[in-house]
């Protein structure tokens, strides 16, 4: 069976390297800034050693995954000796595997294994990784490797190109931390007539909940709902004159979002181009 080690021991690689080992994978070392964090990580999976080097991991292992914050991983990899034949794996979402060149000059295989997933808290990590989507960046055995741990996790796979990493990663931005920034600005507008924002939360979340439901069961364009849906310009100059006087700041904001609904609301076919060219008007 594979050795496997992970250098960095924050969220991600936790609960990578503990949702493998439940699988049954050997995952035998780790290695962190702080040794303590190390520690940790192995505390929590049997058979796991936590080593003050990055070397002892690679020297322990045949797969090392490098979990460590983006910025710092090309110099992790350029700090250790691999050897020929070793699989060393990144788990960025903005990067390729050209920051593990270094690696590649000493024989190694290199790729990449992003969950596309949100991870929030360590213990969140754990939660929430089985039946991610896995963005590979990989070749030939190493890419059935990693194929093989998705399928494991209960998760699925995308294969990536080089070329592909920014936009992806792009993508994952938008539907998630900018999702995020959108309920905050929902929750700012309730509280300008005096709903609090936890109560406002509370109160928006079958909302989004139900919105996401639509999204997976009836898929877009036809999940869209709502004013710019129905071709209500009505509401739409209503939203608009309220925004000025209320929120302005968040005006540009609803014109932009609503600029890009229009499309989605013409492919769903309850709104003609007249309509399409009337909200389009209202909102430049």
């Amino acid at each position: 069976m594979i050795k496997i080690g992970f250098i960095g021991t924050g969220t991600t690689g936790t609960a990578l390297a503990v949702r493998l080992s439940q699988k049954g994978y050997a995952v035998v070392a780790a290695s962190s800034r702080s040794f303590s964090s190390a520690q940790k990580l192995a505390a929590r999976i049997p058979g796991c050693n936590a080593y003050h080097t990055l070397q002892e991991v690679a020297d322990t292992t045949q797969l090392t995954f490098i979990t460590t914050p983006d910025d710092i991983i090309a110099q992790i990899a350029s700090d250790i000796q691999w050897r020929s034949g070793h699989h060393v794996v990144h788990c960025s979402g903005a990067h390729s595997t050209d920051i593990l060149k270094h690696a590649e000059t000493y024989g190694a295989h290199t790729a990449c294994f992003h969950p596309l997933q949100t991870f929030a808290s360590i213990d969140h990590a754990i939660d929430n990784l089985p039946g991610s989507t896995f963005g590979i960046e990989a070749q030939d055995k190493l890419l059935d490797i990693l194929k093989g741990m998705a399928n494991d996790l209960d998760g699925n796979w995308i294969i990536l190109k080089q070329g592909d990493k920014a936009l992806y990663h792009t993508a994952a931005v938008i539907a998630s931390n900018y999702f995020v920034t959108l309920v905050k600005l929902s929750t700012d507008l309730w509280q300008t007539f005096g709903v609090p924002q936890e109560q406002a939360i509370k109160a928006l979340d079958p909302l989004i909940k139900g919105t996401l439901h639509n999204i997976e069961t009836i898929g877009l364009p036809n999940c869209l709902t709502g004013p710019i849906a129905r071709g209500d310009t009505g509401t739409i100059k209503k939203h608009l004159d309220i925004l000025q006087k209320q929120s302005p700041a968040v005006l540009t904001t609803y014109k932009e979002l609503g600029r890009q609904t229009i499309p989605i609301a013409l492919a769903k076919g309850k709104i003609d181009t007249r309509q399409a060219s009337d909200l389009q008007s209202i909102l430049s």
